[in-house]
């Protein structure tokens, strides 16, 4: 099987970022090692240019990106700075009504010495939860994490995300960590969602002491719910939130908080970018708002409108200018 020079790039920039180690990521690709290790040469010598077949057709600079497009996106990137690559594209294509790859801005902001390494996490080595759901409120995870805030010690974030698309439910921040904590967070969220025992997700937990008591089990009960709890000593089970709470922590955890208030009001402003703003490899660079409400269609028809008429843009400048127009 040949590879385009898009694909090899691809394939070794998930190489490179992929936490289950070289010998076992090419092997879940199958590709050779020799043949990897032949790509990964030639792109350390003389970058993604170099990953390109060695004849190829002078057709194909009608795709070219224009030096003008190419200003724009730099531009974008640097008002941007928390965007990744893939992030870009996907924001350009929406927001500028022009399609571009997540590899075409790699390449125009890397050449700009704006990029000095890939800086991507595509693979992660965690298991999927084997029933997976199909449609926004089919299932819920919850969790707790935990914040130090500067002379009121520990406080603890109560999280309830949607499995489907990723998107926080509810949230908030609470001085304990126990059952009443938990109800008061799955009630809230039901009342933001508008559900009732009708349509009751289910609920996955991990196995902490306030998602094993008896008092819990009999509330979900009389919320017509059920529990899903993870196998102990496996957190992939609850991947989603786990790395939820990974993102989150990234950013909020920059700063020190010496007031519950100014935590709080953090922890708003990322849920809002996440929940509205950041795209999602995992749900086609969509948000999890965009799925939750059901906008996905709509926008990825979009999409491939944006891209089909950005193609005939280019070919039609190509054309003029060949022609000295």
């Amino acid at each position: 099987m040949r590879f385009s020079q898009e694909e090899k790039y691809e394939i070794i920039r998930l190489v490179e970022d992929s936490d289950l180690g070289v010998n076992r990521t090419l092997k879940e690709l199958k590709i050779p090692k020799r043949t990897f290790y032949n790509w990964y040469g030639k792109y350390k010598d003389g970058g993604y240019e170099a990953l390109a077949p060695k004849n190829r057709a002078a057709e194909s600079q009608w795709n070219r990106i224009p030096d003008k497009i190419r200003n724009q996106v730099v531009e974008y990137a640097l008002e941007r700075p928390e965007l990744s690559p893939r992030e870009l594209a996907h924001s350009i294509t929406d927001h500028k009504d022009y399609f571009i790859s997540e590899s075409s801005v790699y390449r125009i902001l890397k050449s700009r010495g704006l990029i000095t390494s890939p800086a991507y996490i595509v693979m992660q080595a965690s298991s999927e939860f084997k029933d997976k759901t199909t449609r926004p409120n089919q299932m819920w995870q919850t969790d707790f994490t935990y914040f130090k805030i500067i002379g009121w010690g520990w406080y603890y974030l109560s999280t309830v995300l949607d499995d489907y698309s990723r998107y926080i439910v509810h949230w908030e921040l609470c001085s304990n960590m126990k059952v009443d904590d938990v109800t008061r967070s799955i009630d809230h969220a039901l009342e933001k969602a508008g559900l009732s025992k009708k349509n009751a997700p289910r609920l996955l937990s991990d196995n902490g002491s306030c998602y094993i008591s008896s008092e819990l089990s009999d509330y979900i009960q009389d919320k017509g719910m059920s529990h899903v709890r993870g196998r102990p000593n496996h957190p992939q089970t609850q991947g989603k939130i786990e790395r939820y709470h990974r993102s989150m922590k990234n950013v909020v955890k920059l700063e020190n908080y010496f007031f519950p208030e100014d935590l709080v009001q953090r922890l708003e402003e990322f849920v809002e970018y996440y929940n509205n703003h950041r795209y999602h490899e995992s749900l086609n660079n969509l948000t999890p708002a965009d799925v939750y409400y059901g906008r996905e269609k709509s926008i990825l028809g979009q999409r491939k409108l944006t891209k089909i008429k950005t193609m005939k843009r280019r070919r039609k400048e190509h054309l003029l200018q060949s022609l000295n127009l």
